[in-house]
């Protein structure tokens, strides 16, 4: 372990570029572990949360932009999934900010959610916006839970399927408090509309 401290400390800079590449494709259970390190000094929890934020709207951004330059083609070629992919999108054209908002904390999902998004007909400055909104609460959310539960973490670093359950836990619960205030939300207009009416 003070091998691997000593190696943050000399490269912290490296450290940062390594975050941004890697939170571009996945990235949380890296991220958690970081906030630790920021936790015990080696890092800037500041610059840790800012290279995954940027990081994770850049990866997701790339995957936007390939569904939608490349997505026909991918189709094209894999008709067999053709018509899943229609109900998806028909689902995402009703849904599309409660998706965006979420995908990326359903484990597994990320990159392949984003090239989806790509395929429909959501304009990419709507998605660009809400994925950087996405993108903050993530990044904030496992660089601070790695910050704040880093040592707890780090006493069960032996039990990897421990750590991953609770990584998993973590994403269902920031999911879960996405999906009851877009629940909130959607009620509320809902609400204003049915009053427009009376």
């Amino acid at each position: 372990m003070h091998e691997i401290h000593e190696l943050i400390r000399h490269n912290g800079d490296l450290f940062y570029l390594i975050t941004f590449v890697w939170t571009a494709l996945e990235g949380e259970t890296f991220v958690i572990f970081a906030g630790f390190a920021a936790q015990k000094g080696l890092i800037n929890i500041w610059l840790l949360f800012l290279m995954a934020w940027l990081g994770s709207m850049a990866g997701d951004q790339i995957c936007f932009f390939v569904g939608r330059r490349f997505g026909t083609r991918i189709l094209h070629h894999l008709p067999r999934i053709e018509p899943a992919v229609e109900r998806a999108l028909g689902w995402l054209e009703n849904y599309a900010i409660v998706f965006i908002l979420s995908y990326r904390f359903m484990y597994g999902l990320r990159n392949v959610s984003g090239v989806a998004v790509g395929l429909s007909h959501i304009p990419w400055k709507k998605f660009a916006i809400w994925n950087a909104i996405a993108a903050f609460v993530w990044a904030a959310a496992f660089s601070g839970f790695g910050y704040l539960f880093g040592d707890v973490i780090a006493h069960m670093h032996h039990k990897q399927e421990v750590v991953e359950e609770s990584v998993r836990q973590v994403m269902l619960s920031v999911l879960g408090l996405f999906a009851l205030l877009i629940v909130a939300k959607l009620a509320m207009i809902r609400w204003h509309r049915w009053k427009a009416k009376l």
